[in-house]
């Protein structure tokens, strides 16, 4: 038969205080920051904005405009903007990241890119 354990003394989870210092997290405030900045957020809104917007709206003003009623080269022109949006996203991502990557590197300690007057003045 097994033995019983008194539990009268211990506390339960809801009466022990993490403020005391027994857990390593009492003492450290938790971090609340967003994990995507707003700036990218409203990059990504914008985008998916114009990426509505831009195509249907390009077909609808050359159609009878540009055209003369030839949705066919009204609906290629829809698409030929699309992926210029899709292109233009992917441009503003790559140099988001590569200005995201030298800042890191300016705070690791000046990078590893040396100038060309530094290299004459060793």
């Amino acid at each position: 038969m097994a033995t019983r354990r008194i539990i009268s003394q211990e506390k339960t989870l809801l009466e022990k205080d993490d403020s005391i210092g027994s857990s390593p997290a009492a003492n450290v405030k938790s971090n609340i920051a967003p994990a995507v900045p707003a700036a990218v957020i409203i990059k990504l809104l914008a985008f998916t904005f114009a990426m509505i917007v831009v195509p249907i709206g390009s077909y609808f003003v050359t159609v009878n405009n540009v055209f003369s009623g030839n949705s066919t080269y009204a609906g290629a022109l829809a698409a030929i903007m699309a992926n210029a949006v899709l292109l233009g996203y992917i441009i503003v991502a790559m140099q988001e990241d590569q200005s995201d990557r030298e800042e890191e590197q300016r705070k690791a300690g000046g990078g590893g890119e040396v100038k060309e007057d530094t290299k004459k003045s060793r």
